[in-house]
């Protein structure tokens, strides 16, 4: 397929068409931050479509079609939304007459909301300067995102990034760190185009729930899925910017998949963080919960199809122009990053105990380690790089669960696979090939969490495209949860967490 064949899949949609709710300019910067890897501006890089900084004029004229859509909703509330480290939805709720005001100010919200740990006091913890944990952090809206929700009543959200009350963003923000690796990418030449592939189960509310007990009955979703609920679903992530390509009934009872349109930037992640919190809640309008987590305990699986673009994204780099099904060099570059990061990789894309179950559950023998493996059109290998369709050649990165932050996911993505194109000086030949080829450095996949940790820490190039301050918070939280969290009751608490 020629590499200019992909350009029909884009998402060329009309955004402003669709309704006076959807707005789709950037809010005006803050001040450039410097921050590590050089300068960056949290809302300048290429999301959306809408990357030019608007002239107060513009700016005017985007609230005018905001406060248009208030007034025609009626809306009473605007949600400032933030994802937490698990990539779950906090938010605080205005009244819509503030709205405008808040745009300019933000909204203040303790940091504690976002970093979660229930008390940050043991001695890793105060390395990371635990008084800071109790501060504030200030929600600083991003206008694109400003969409009325279709299953709240009479209210809106807008998606935030977080900075500290100096102003100043917060470093441990998987949003953030998403953006600023979106950056590098961009700086390197190149765009990425991805999208979510999620599942997640539906079960019918049961007659009592405690901490210690979850009882759900059968839901009956394995054959005939019930239509209504999945229309008003899709129709109400279509209706927040989330464009769904497909839908359908996954391999138990009560599990779905559903699948997004790709797109460009930031919005990829937006869309996977839109849907955990909008399948709750129309789940609870049917009288169904929705879970991450499948009855037996494992996690469902969160893929992130993807593809590399030139910065004005005319061109799939990815795509052969010979005709052949293979991925260019550069394709090869980018998956030998992938490869050799895997087993970091693994620990921000199953971040749970139960999560890692996954990587052995077709395993019989106890090891404590399994292969990265990678091949063409093969759904049984962690990095399936898929050569057919309209959509042209695209890597399906399989390491993560559903439960797994999107934005962490992303930007660990885009880390690994800089590193790749950066530092290989050879390229990965196919499994067919017969030519001599370069052994891709690849890292074995823990199976323990703990391992995982560790493969983490020791990750120079992670650590460095991530972040110091999160990778030391990020270990820090597991290492408690590690160690204050019953395995026997790990399933239970987190399902009340992710529903």
């Amino acid at each position: 397929m020629g590499p200019d064949s992909d350009e029909s899949h884009l998402p060329h949609h009309d955004k402003e068409s669709q309704d006076e709710t959807t707005v789709i300019t950037p809010l005006p910067p803050r001040a450039t931050t410097n921050v590590p890897g050089g300068e960056f501006n949290p809302n300048s890089d290429c999301m959306r479509d809408s990357s030019q900084i608007l002239a107060p004029p513009q700016l005017s004229s985007r609230m005018r079609h905001i406060r248009q859509a208030m007034a025609k909703n009626r809306l009473q509330f605007v949600r400032f939304e933030a994802t937490d480290l698990h990539g779950v939805s906090r938010s605080k709720s205005i009244p819509a007459h503030f709205f405008q005001e808040k745009v300019s100010h933000g909204v203040c919200m303790p940091r504690g909301y976002l970093e979660v740990i229930p008390n940050p006091k043991d001695s890793e913890m105060n390395r990371i300067r635990a008084t800071c944990f109790n501060s504030d952090i200030v929600l600083m809206p991003e206008v694109a995102t400003f969409r009325v929700l279709p299953w709240a009543d009479r209210t809106a959200r807008v998606i935030c990034d977080t900075f500290t009350v100096t102003g100043e963003p917060l470093l441990t923000s998987p949003r953030y760190i998403a953006k600023r690796q979106l950056s590098q990418l961009q700086a390197s030449g190149f765009s990425l185009l991805s999208a979510f592939i999620c599942d997640f189960c539906i079960f019918g509310v049961p007659e009592f729930l405690n901490s210690k007990t979850i009882s759900f009955p059968a839901s009956t979703f394995l054959n005939n899925h019930d239509q209504p609920f999945m229309q008003e679903l899709v129709d109400g992530l279509y209706h927040t910017g989330a464009n769904v390509e497909s839908f359908s009934s996954s391999t138990r009872p009560g599990q779905m998949e559903i699948c997004f349109l790709p797109e460009f930037g930031i919005s990829s992640a937006d869309n996977a963080f839109t849907l955990r919190t909008g399948v709750k809640e129309v789940a609870r309008k049917y009288n169904y919960i929705s879970s991450f987590f499948i009855e037996t305990g494992f996690c469902n699986s969160g893929i992130l199809s993807h593809s590399l673009w030139d910065v004005d994204r005319k061109k799939n780099m990815f795509c052969s122009t010979s005709g052949t099904e293979q991925l260019t060099i550069t394709g090869k570059k980018w998956l030998a990053g992938l490869l050799k990061h895997s087993a970091a990789l693994s620990c921000l894309m199953a971040p749970t105990v139960s999560c890692r179950k996954r990587y052995s559950k077709d395993s019989k023998d106890l090891k404590e380690s399994v292969p990265t493996t990678w091949g063409y059109n093969d759904n049984s290998c962690i990095f399936n790089i898929k050569c057919h369709g309209e959509k042209g050649t695209r890597i399906e990165n399989k390491l993560g669960s559903a439960t797994a932050n999107p934005y962490l996911v992303l930007a660990a993505t885009v880390a690994a696979g800089l590193d790749g194109l950066h530092s290989s000086n050879e390229v990965l030949a196919g499994p067919d090939e017969s030519i001599d080829f370069y052994q891709a450095e690849t890292s074995e996949i823990p199976l323990k969490l703990e391992d995982a940790l560790v493969a983490l820490e020791e990750d120079q190039c992670l650590r460095q495209a991530l972040g110091e301050t999160f990778i030391r918070y990020f270990v820090a939280m597991k290492k408690y949860e590690l160690e204050n969290e019953e395995i026997a009751a790990e399933r239970n608490k987190f399902l009340e967490y992710f529903i």
